[in-house]
């Protein structure tokens, strides 16, 4: 897979390389309690340099045998510092041509509409040069955040799911949404 590089008007989107994995451990780092009630419990390794070396080296693997594609959010002004992950995960061919997003916005950063620019790009780029048909989002019901971003781009909800993922150290329920490629080509 060639490289990915999404330039928006305020935002770049793409994936990580060794440099960037200190700007990836702030991210968390100072994001660690704001991200806590949405995402699964984090082994202290997951905070490290040591950690984040390795998973770059696996999401770059992973997105050249066309398994998953994780990518990093960084302003325009600022492209040295990470402010928000964009991932799209668990690719099925076949008859399926779909895969799951996932996405994280710094806490300082919401409410300016940097991840609907983010995600407006890299779904260009997953329905377009991936080729892929449909992509799932799910989201815990109390997370209006999420809720209204993925309607805003067009996501539909499909149902829910009871106590779907181990999230903030509990089965929870979600609420499943999808988006389809409408110009998919065989």
């Amino acid at each position: 897979m060639r490289a990915v590089r999404l330039t928006g008007e305020r935002v770049i989107v793409r994936p990580a390389d060794a440099r960037d994995v200190p700007s990836i451990v702030a991210f968390y780092r100072r994001n660690r309690r704001h991200f806590a009630p949405w995402e699964p419990v984090r082994a202290a390794g997951f905070f490290t340099a040591a950690h984040w070396r390795k998973q770059e080296r696996a999401d770059r693997a992973d997105a050249r045998a066309q398994r998953s594609l994780r990518m990093f959010l960084f302003e325009r002004a600022r492209p040295e510092r990470v402010i928000g992950t964009v991932s799209f995960s668990n690719f099925v061919r076949g008859s399926f041509h779909a895969c799951h997003l996932g996405y994280a916005l710094d806490e300082q950063s919401q409410g300016r509409g940097l991840m609907t620019e983010a995600l407006d790009l890299a779904i260009e780029h997953a329905f377009g040069v991936m080729n892929l048909h449909r992509i799932m989002a799910n989201y815990v019901p109390r997370n209006r955040r999420s809720a209204r971003l993925l309607g805003r781009l067009g996501f539909r909800i499909e149902g829910r799911a009871k106590e779907y993922l181990l999230i903030a150290g509990r089965w929870q329920d979600h609420v499943l949404t999808s988006r389809v490629n409408r110009s998919w080509r065989p």
